[in-house]
C-alpha cells in the first residue's frame, strides 16, 4: 500500500462506511456461569481486527485453555481493517467493553501501523491510551497482541523485508506498553522464531499477511503462555493441525513467553 508512506489519514478512510453502519463482530465462546470470576473463570475480550477473527483466535485460544484445565469465555470485536482509533471511537466497541466484568481486554493494533513512528505517534498511540483507560475503568487488564512482519516487509516504507518490519512493529508496541506499562502477549517474536528456524508448516496464507491455521494457533499458545503463566506443551487440543506440528509450536510459544518472564510479565503483574 504505497499512499500509507505519504498520507497516513488514508489509512481509516477506507472504513468510514464500516463504522458508520457499526458493523461491529462480537462472538461468545461461553465457558463460565454468569455469576463466576477469576481465578474460576478468565473472561477475554478480544479488541482488533482480522488478525484477530482470521481463523477464531478467540475460540481456538479457549479450546486450547479448556484442555489445560481452564474455565474461559472469550469474545472478540473486530472488523477486518480496524485500527484502534476505529475502536477508540466506536460505539459499538464501548458496548462491547461495558457488556462483561472482563478479565483482560486484548488490544491488537491493525498490522502496519506500529511499524511507522509516524503511525504510532498520530493514531497507534493516543488511541492505545483511551482504550487503556477505559478498560481500566472497566475493572479489566489491557494486554497488548504483538502481531508478526507481512512476508515481505514493506519496501514502501523503507522496510525492505519480513525482519525489518517486525523488528520495527516491535518497537512500537513495547514503546507504548512500557509507557502504560501493559504486558504484552510477544506473538510476532515467537513467529520469527519458527521464522528462523524453518520448522513445520507455513505461518502465512498466500497473501503474506494473514495467519494459517498454524499462526493461530501460535498466537494461541502465546496468549495462553502470557495469561496463564503456564506452558502449553503437552496440551491435548491441537486445532487442526498434526500433533508434531502443535509440539513445535508449543514449545516454541513457551520458550519465548517464560524463557524471560521479566521481559514478559502476567498481565496481572
Amino acid at each position: 500500500m504505497p499512499w500509507l508512506r505519504t498520507s497516513p489519514i488514508l489509512i481509516v478512510a477506507g472504513v468510514a462506511a464500516v463504522v458508520g453502519l457499526g458493523l461491529l463482530f462480537l462472538k461468545m465462546n461461553p465457558g463460565c456461569s454468569a455469576g463466576e470470576r477469576a481465578p474460576a473463570c478468565t473472561r477475554v475480550l478480544f479488541i482488533g481486527n482480522s488478525y484477530t477473527t482470521v481463523n477464531d483466535l478467540p475460540s481456538v485460544f479457549a479450546s486450547l485453555a479448556r484442555s489445560g484445565g481452564h474455565r474461559v469465555e472469550s469474545t472478540s470485536a473486530a472488523v477486518d481493517g480496524w485500527t484502534l482509533a476505529n475502536h477508540a471511537d466506536s460505539p459499538a466497541t464501548a458496548t462491547a467493553l461495558a457488556a462483561r466484568r472482563w478479565d483482560i481486554v486484548v488490544l491488537q493494533e491493525q498490522s502496519q501501523l506500529p511499524a511507522i513512528d509516524e503511525f504510532r505517534q498520530t493514531q497507534m498511540y493516543p488511541a492505545a491510551r483511551r482504550l487503556i483507560s477505559s478498560i481500566r475503568n472497566q475493572g479489566a487488564r489491557p494486554l497488548f497482541y504483538l502481531t508478526w512482519a507481512r512476508r515481505d516487509g514493506w519496501p514502501e516504507n523503507e522496510l525492505p523485508d519480513y525482519a525489518s518490519m517486525q523488528s520495527a512493529i516491535d518497537d512500537g508496541y513495547l514503546a507504548i506498553a512500557a509507557d502504560q506499562r501493559v504486558a504484552v502477549a510477544p506473538v510476532g517474536v515467537a513467529w520469527a522464531t519458527l521464522v528462523t528456524r524453518g520448522a513445520g508448516a507455513p505461518l502465512w496464507q498466500q497473501d503474506g499477511s494473514h495467519p494459517t491455521e498454524s499462526g493461530t494457533y501460535l498466537a494461541a499458545c502465546v496468549f495462553y503462555a502470557t495469561i496463564f503463566r503456564e506452558s502449553p506443551k503437552g496440551l491435548g487440543y491441537h486445532s487442526s493441525l498434526s500433533a508434531e506440528m502443535a509440539a513445535i509450536i508449543q514449545s516454541v510459544a513457551a520458550e519465548t513467553v517464560l524463557g524471560d518472564p521479566a521481559k514478559w510479565p502476567s498481565p496481572s503483574e
